[in-house]
């Protein structure tokens, strides 16, 4: 089964044009045998600049699986300027995340003398000692005559 369309994007003053001929049904981003997703979105700017992404195949860094990286996100990664193909493919760079955050977790919090008043309080930073230290209270007073 062969799709090809043309549609230009609207609401974009960048005169984005989006074009797509796809071999299969897969959703974006999927990529089985010898299915393809093919995708080209070509970028208009002012002043004659002119750049074409088209869909990749990447290998994922954790576990082997190829990946599709889309026309969209390669646009999305230039208008951030960021310069690297994604290593690793969602399903690898979710389950890093959520092993790396401690999301939930109660941070660890370490008892201080304020510096300012002499009352004990609690911060998340271990201190160390050749600073002074402040508590809530002060630190936010200080915080607000800085402006």
């Amino acid at each position: 089964m062969v799709r090809s369309r043309s549609k230009s994007v609207r609401g974009n003053p960048r005169g984005v044009r989006e074009g797509a001929n796809a071999l299969s049904n897969l959703p974006d981003g999927e990529c089985g045998g010898k299915d393809q997703v093919s995708r080209k979105i070509t970028y208009h700017f002012f002043g004659g600049f002119h750049t074409m992404y088209e869909d990749k195949v990447l290998v994922c860094k954790d576990c082997g699986n190829e990946f599709v990286w889309t026309a969209g996100e390669q646009a999305f990664y230039a208008e951030r300027g960021l310069q690297n193909a994604p290593a690793r493919c969602r399903d690898c760079r979710q389950a890093r995340k959520a092993a790396r955050s401690d999301a939930g977790a109660p941070r660890e919090m370490h008892d201080i003398i304020c510096s300012n008043c002499g009352k004990p309080d609690q911060v998340s930073f271990v201190p160390s000692g050749d600073r002074p230290v402040l508590c809530r209270e002060c630190f936010a007073a200080m915080r607000a005559q800085r402006g």
